[in-house]
C-alpha cells in the first residue's frame, strides 16, 4: 500500500458523515508505518475501544469504513481464526467487527460483520512480522504471495458487502 496523508484517509470514509470522519482519531506515527508491507490500513481507536477503522484501495479508489467492536469477552482457552488473513488467535485476538453499510442502507441501520484480527494487523501476521499470542500460524501450502492475494480478496469481499 502507498503511504496515505491524513486528508486522504479522512476523505475515504463511506459509511460515516464528513463530520465524523474529521473527528476520528488517526493512528499514531502515521508517517512511520511500514506502508510497503500493508495491504490495508487498519487501527483501533485508543480513546474508544469499541471503534476501529479500515482504509483500503479498491478498484483504484480509497475506501474507508468505520467499525464497531462489541464488548464481548472471549475465553482464552479457545482459539479463533481471522476471516481475512486466516491467522489463528487465542481468545480475544479475533473480534467481530461490524460496519454500517454505505448510503441509505446504513442510515436505516443495516450492518455487515466479519471476524477479523482484533488489532487489524492482518498484513503483518501474513508476512510473519507480527506473531499471534499463544498460537502459532499453521503451515500452509500457499506461498506468501498467494496468502497476501487471499487476504486482499477476502477484504475486497467484505468491502463489497459494505458498499452494496
Amino acid at each position: 500500500m502507498r503511504a496515505l496523508s491524513e486528508n486522504e484517509i479522512r476523505e475515504s470514509f463511506v459509511n460515516c458523515s464528513k463530520g465524523e470522519a474529521r473527528r476520528l482519531n488517526l493512528p499514531r506515527g502515521l508517517s512511520e508505518l511500514p506502508w510497503e508491507e500493508l495491504d490495508f490500513l487498519g487501527w483501533r481507536d485508543p480513546g474508544a475501544p469499541d471503534r476501529g477503522y479500515l482504509v483500503a484501495e479498491r478498484e483504484g479508489a480509497l475506501v474507508g469504513v468505520t467499525l464497531r467492536v462489541p464488548s464481548v469477552r472471549r475465553s482464552l482457552a479457545k482459539s479463533n481464526i481471522c476471516s481475512l488473513c486466516v491467522t489463528v488467535h487465542a481468545g480475544s485476538g479475533v473480534a467481530l467487527l461490524t460496519a454500517r453499510r454505505a448510503g441509505v442502507a446504513g442510515r436505516e441501520g443495516n450492518t455487515v460483520g466479519n471476524y477479523v484480527c482484533a488489532d487489524l494487523a492482518c498484513s503483518l501476521y501474513v508476512r510473519g512480522r507480527k506473531k499471534s499470542a499463544l498460537v502459532s500460524r499453521p503451515e500452509e501450502s500457499l506461498g506468501l504471495d498467494e496468502q497476501i492475494a487471499r487476504t486482499v480478496a477476502n477484504l475486497d469481499a467484505f468491502l463489497a458487502q459494505v458498499l452494496a
